[in-house]
């Protein structure tokens, strides 16, 4: 039977094991500070819980909730000055010895032994993870030869074997290349080999799919159990994606400000969720597998309008690389256009040539402007290219990295305004408060950094600063993908208000599927450059009719526990005609 979460006289959680073997793990109260000028934060908070061996423990919650502190601290691996204040972590090995983590030093011999043979990590990102200046097979020896006794040609032998088993193409070869030379899924399964390496009996998964594109996340979710199933081992899954536990769980522990919220079966926390946060959760999701209110209660596209935006023929290339091949599409009035596609399908590629701020190799990007005049933005310069930019603005994926750490609030979103002579003093202030606004942000934070501001607040800045100009088209490059889903679905109605209010046309680009459905008109379908399929995006997502389309459909994780069924799923195969370049 399962663990059961009570509550104690004080109000705490305590775990009750009505099973009688014992459970690999058992975390009881832990609570992890961090001491810092103003106080102490508290980021993991009288936390309990256990993992019994074979079973998978999904840990869910917003970003900051703790997940990853929580983590860390079962390996003694807390950034500084954080460090574990209270509670026990016990490891009940197979050998039926038992050993509270908590007690041993962080950097002695005890738990360096534990770390990788007994418990092994797989970290979020794996190009910070991997050393970029060791070979990925020496990495994966590395850790071969500290925990067993094999020589240097019996690690070689295994380090092989193991990337086979992880699916990596030709392992023989791939063994003697470095982290650089992987893609991020391939670097993401060199990760899991050697994790895997030395037969953990417990394999600790911090956010592993984040970053990568839904195929190649069904696949490593697919690898990570038919491991775990191969070798008994049990797996503390950390995840902010409720499609991905839906899938995989077995229990479901959720986080909030470093407190556990809920604790149970996967089962339960899905369909008969008790806490209000929980449930949150849940409805983020679920809002997403079906079209936006908003969306539905506006009237029919004019179809028959002219394009605002026509790409024609349009290419791009990068040496030997065709980022785009030949791209034909065309954006309507206040329509919204999904792009959709793996990383390097070229999404991102055909945003920054509308904008600009690439050229494109070949073709044309024909702008309507408001009077009826057509600009090829591929091909413009000077005052024309200046006054078409003011028209098309970009909302880039990175709320952090695309706002100047430097600038106020107010500077960002008042520095169109100011670069192009619109207003400036008292007017520039009230245009800045307005639009803040306008986005849902609070004008008398205008004077704070973006330090100051969480992920989702970022976002909004970005977007106020996007409509700044009152543009006509908005590019969004992933402009949801790094929020939690939670505050994506806010985003993602902000955009849509925003349009209805101010008239815009959007050039959505995204690889959820869920965020295209919720909020698009017509959607592109990318594979390596190419449009393979253009249409409406119910159809699309609902019936697509390209096999490409059909493989990215059938991996997304659907939120529901009950329906796990992976016969659906299936890889494409790109038809040889079209490798060779004969086919489109």
């Amino acid at each position: 039977m399962r663990p059961i979460p009570t509550t104690n006289e004080a109000g705490m959680t305590d775990i009750v094991s009505m099973n009688t073997a014992r459970p690999l793990l058992q975390v009881k109260n832990l609570t992890v500070d961090f001491p810092l000028r103003t106080g102490t934060f508290r980021a993991v908070d009288n936390l309990s819980f256990v993992i019994e061996p074979g079973k998978t423990l999904c840990v869910v919650g917003e970003s900051g909730s703790g997940k990853s502190v929580t983590a860390r601290s079962i390996l003694q691996i807390v950034d500084t000055p954080g460090r574990i204040t209270g509670g026990s972590i016990i490891l009940n090995d197979a050998s039926g010895k038992s050993v509270d983590l908590v007690k041993l030093n962080p950097r002695g011999r005890q738990i360096r032994s534990i770390r990788g043979r007994d418990i092994a990590m797989i970290f979020q990102e794996p190009m910070a993870s991997l050393s970029p200046v060791h070979t990925v097979g020496d990495q994966i020896m590395e850790a071969l030869r500290l925990h067993t006794k094999v020589n240097k040609a019996e690690a070689r032998a295994e380090a092989i074997s193991l990337l086979k088993q992880v699916e990596i193409p030709s392992p023989e070869k791939a063994i003697d290349r470095y982290a650089f030379q992987y893609s991020g899924g391939m670097r993401q399964r060199a990760m899991i080999a050697m994790a895997l390496a030395c037969k953990p009996q417990l394999l600790i998964a911090d956010e592993p799919t984040t970053a990568l594109d839904v195929t190649t996340q069904a696949e490593i979710l697919d690898l990570i159990a038919r491991l775990q199933q191969a070798n008994g081992m049990a797996v503390l899954f950390i995840t902010h994606d409720m499609g991905v536990v839906a899938q995989i769980a077995d229990d479901v522990l959720v986080m909030h400000n470093g407190v556990v919220r809920e604790y149970g079966p996967v089962e339960q926390i899905f369909h008969a969720p008790k806490d209000d946060y929980t449930r949150m959760l849940i409805g983020s999701v679920l809002k997403l597998e079906r079209k936006a209110e908003i969306r539905l209660a506006r009237p029919p596209l004019d179809r028959a309008a002219a394009p605002i935006l026509k790409l024609r023929n349009v290419s791009m290339a990068f040496g030997e690389v065709r980022a785009l091949d030949d791209v034909s599409i065309s954006l309507l009035p206040r329509e919204t256009l999904g792009i959709v596609g793996e990383s390097g399908s070229g999404k991102t590629t055909m945003g920054r040539s509308i904008m600009r701020l690439i050229d494109p190799s070949a073709g044309e990007i024909l702008y309507r402007r408001a009077d009826g005049d057509v600009t090829d933005l591929a091909s413009a310069k000077g005052t024309a290219l200046a006054t078409a930019r003011r028209e098309l603005r970009m909302v880039f994926q990175d709320p952090f990295g695309s706002l100047n750490p430097r600038m106020t609030v107010s500077q960002i979103i008042g520095e169109p305004l100011l670069v192009n002579g619109i207003a400036k003093g008292r007017a520039l202030d009230e245009r800045v408060c307005h639009l803040m606004e306008q986005v849902g942000l609070d004008p008398r934070a205008r004077e704070r950094y973006p330090h100051a501001f969480s992920g989702g607040q970022r976002q909004r800045i970005g977007i106020a600063r996007a409509i700044t100009l009152n543009p006509r088209v908005i590019v969004a490059d992933e402009a949801t993908s790094a929020l939690d889903v939670s505050v994506r679905s806010q985003v993602l109605d902000l955009l849509m208000r925003l349009q209805d209010e101010l008239g815009l046309a959007y050039i959505f680009i995204s690889h959820d599927i869920g965020v295209i459905r919720y909020m698009c008109d017509r959607v592109g379908v990318m594979y390596k450059g190419r449009l393979v399929e253009v249409g409406d995006a119910d159809k699309v997502c609902n019936s697509p009719e390209h096999a490409y389309t059909q493989a990215l459909i059938s991996a997304i994780p659907r939120p529901d526990p009950r329906d796990r069924d992976r016969s659906r799923r299936f890889r494409y195969v790109e038809p040889e005609a079209v490798k060779n370049g004969s086919a489109a």
